[in-house]
């Protein structure tokens, strides 16, 4: 009975260990961003998100402004954005993606991943939370 006790233990750490939740963050490189105009994404479908997105960089104090289509001739620093979610017993992000430029010059970019997330109860959360962490470490330098 002992040894069958082990073996569902190696067998459940194995699984939670291919689990794996990955951030990355590239800071944006300017210091002065007197407005950013954020590229609506109409593939994410959570309409909370945008504006939860540019609510967190408005409290950094860069002034964001929504623009669909083309880029408006008035907006040197733009960021686009994907995210999407997953189902486990909740709904939970599972990933999202920011890239600010500088004109056509990617000058910082975002990145969590929970896809691979598994069994990780950590990949669960308020998209707002784990949104902020990348909005803050995003734009550290602003």
């Amino acid at each position: 009975m002992k040894i069958i006790i082990q073996i569902a233990l190696a067998f459940a750490a194995l699984a939670i260990s291919g689990c794996a939740i990955t951030q990355s963050v590239r800071p944006v490189t300017s210091t002065d961003i007197p407005l950013l105009c954020v590229k609506k994404n109409s593939e994410v479908f959570m309409a909370q998100f945008v504006k939860e997105l540019q609510s967190q960089i408005d409290a950094r104090g860069i002034k964001t402004r929504i623009y669909e289509g083309d880029k408006p001739a008035d907006c040197r620093y733009r960021l686009e954005y994907a995210a999407n979610w997953r189902w486990d017993l909740a709904m939970y992000l599972a990933f999202a993606d920011l890239r600010v430029y500088d004109n056509d010059l990617l000058i910082g970019e975002a990145n969590y991943d929970a896809r691979a997330g598994g069994g990780r109860p950590d990949k669960f959360g308020a998209t707002k939370t784990k949104l902020r962490e990348l909005v803050d470490q995003l734009f550290a330098r602003h």
